[in-house]
């Protein structure tokens, strides 16, 4: 029997920049359902996504595949949790739900660029 790596969790051609950038844009969405101000800055977030493109083109693969593992699961459960969020209605904005949320997804994101360092 022989060992094999797992596919990649990131399809073939995926950007790594891009993806941190949607989930940089999912995080401001629910900032603005917390209630937070949100002012983002367009230069800043390509700079973000070239930079993070650029330190995965140089990280050893297995950094790359733990970066891809964690940009997959975050989009899950950001996915799960905005899906959540918006379902609530704006009736009553769950904004300490979406505080949390938005914590959280900060935090991965933060926790993302650490790994290509």
């Amino acid at each position: 029997m022989t060992h094999q790596a797992p596919p990649s969790s990131t399809p073939s051609g995926a950007d790594p920049g891009r993806q941190v950038a949607q989930l940089r844009e999912a995080l401001h969405l629910v900032e603005r359902i917390a209630g937070q101000s949100v002012s983002p800055s367009h230069d800043g977030q390509l700079d973000e996504a070239a930079r993070i493109s650029a330190a995965y083109a140089r990280a050893l693969p297995v950094a790359q595949r733990r970066f891809e593992a964690r940009v997959a699961e975050t989009a899950l459960w950001a996915a799960a949790g905005v899906e959540a969020l918006l379902a609530a209605g704006e009736a009553a904005p769950p904004r300490a739900a979406a505080a949390r949320l938005a914590a959280s997804l900060d935090h991965a994101l933060s926790e993302m660029a650490a790994i290509l360092r």
